[in-house]
């Protein structure tokens, strides 16, 4: 055994990892991105959420619970409020997404405040999840408790109830983390075919086949992403149809449900693997999308709700959601299979993805070389 010879194969491969910086850099950076992301990404105080008001009695002790609300607003900042004339529009909203809870005041609650006849306030929520529906309920139980306290100018009845009314049956957390595990599935399918497959044909030659046919630049991205896009698409309805038969989905089998999710994987798919191969269109070391990756995972994936609501997130990861094509993804697929919701309660984060995914074509064509 000569040294040397050992010393020649370190040497070698050391002067390989050094002119790869970018593997480098993520090697380094990916255990502090993982860190800042899980760090935030858990247990977070939610604040920011969207909630109806509905005052039906317009009275005086109603004005009294508005600006106990809006207390709240200003102080821990869990809700803000939003006005709503009617209790079936803010309902209607609950139930798409747009609004998490509904505050209604009913007709004849200053008059049951003046008689000390048990006054009640309704707190209508959206219990698909958890974690946010219990900080509005602690929330709302706390303004009920102040409400009642001789602090309050004319203080209310302490017998003040809140009848808190669940829109959806319990909602299980296997059910909760089902489209988080969909959206994986297909970002997992774009990491290979957008990512390591694409740079692994460049590599292999294969590429170089392409070149010397007739095929223009811009055939060659649409028909790489199209065939990455189905593959995502079959992908994400295996895991749909599977996950929601594991975690007991009710009416899975309705042709309109059916033809939502397909369609949001497919849009999805399209979004996540075109995104891919603009990232790694210029891409020439096979190792680098391996260690790429891991970072991406972890980037996009944690802040996107899928496990925690965003409300908790501080300010800077909710807006890496807002950019994040896994935020829509889960939040089209969350109403689809727990909420049960139609067209309207996903059509804006279809228009989104869609929105991204062109984007993210025409700069793949622009940046794909026509020669190796």
């Amino acid at each position: 055994m000569k040294l040397y010879r050992i010393g020649a194969l370190i040497e070698r491969d050391m002067r390989k990892f050094l002119r790869s910086p970018t593997l480098m850099m993520v090697s380094m950076i990916f255990p502090l991105v993982q860190l800042i992301v899980l760090g935030y990404a858990f247990g977070g105080k939610i604040r920011g959420v969207r909630v109806a008001f509905v005052d039906n009695d317009h009275g005086v002790e109603a004005i009294k619970v508005r600006e106990m609300l809006q207390a709240v607003t200003a102080g821990p900042r869990t809700f803000y409020l939003v006005d709503y004339a009617s209790e079936t529009s803010a309902v209607r909203d609950l139930r798409i997404g747009l609004v998490r809870g509904v505050v209604l005041v009913p007709y004849d609650f200053s008059e049951r405040v003046e008689h000390q006849d048990r006054p009640r306030l309704v707190f209508v929520e959206d219990n698909t999840d958890q974690s946010l529906s219990s900080a509005l309920q602690g929330a709302m139980q706390g303004v009920v408790q102040q409400l009642g306290t001789p602090e309050v100018s004319s203080p209310l009845d302490p017998q003040i109830a809140l009848n808190v009314v669940e829109v959806y049956p319990y909602i299980e957390y296997i059910k909760y983390l089902l489209p988080g595990s969909i959206a994986m599935a297909i970002f997992v399918v774009a990491m290979i075919g957008g990512g390591i497959t694409f740079i692994d044909d460049k590599s292999r030659g294969l590429h170089e086949g392409y070149l010397v046919t007739p095929i223009e630049g811009a055939e060659l991205v649409l028909g790489l992403n199209l065939s990455g896009t189905i593959k995502g698409m079959m992908a994400g309805m295996v895991i749909t149809i599977v996950g929601a038969l594991i975690a007991g989905v009710v009416g899975m089998w309705n042709p309109f449900r059916l033809l939502y999710l397909t369609l949001t994987c497919a849009v999805a798919a399209l979004t996540m693997i075109s995104f891919m191969f603009v990232t790694m269109v210029r891409v020439d070391d096979p190792m680098v999308p391996r260690a790429v990756f891991g970072v991406l995972n972890t980037l996009l994936f944690f802040p996107s709700g899928a496990i925690y609501p965003i409300q908790g997130f501080p300010r800077w990861m909710q807006l890496i959601a807002i950019i994040d094509p896994f935020y829509y993804t889960v939040h089209a697929l969350r109403n689809l299979l727990l909420k049960g919701v139609g067209i309207a309660g996903i059509y804006h984060d279809l228009l989104v993805l869609l929105g991204m995914a062109c984007g993210f074509l025409v700069a793949g064509i622009l940046l794909f070389k026509r020669q190796l």
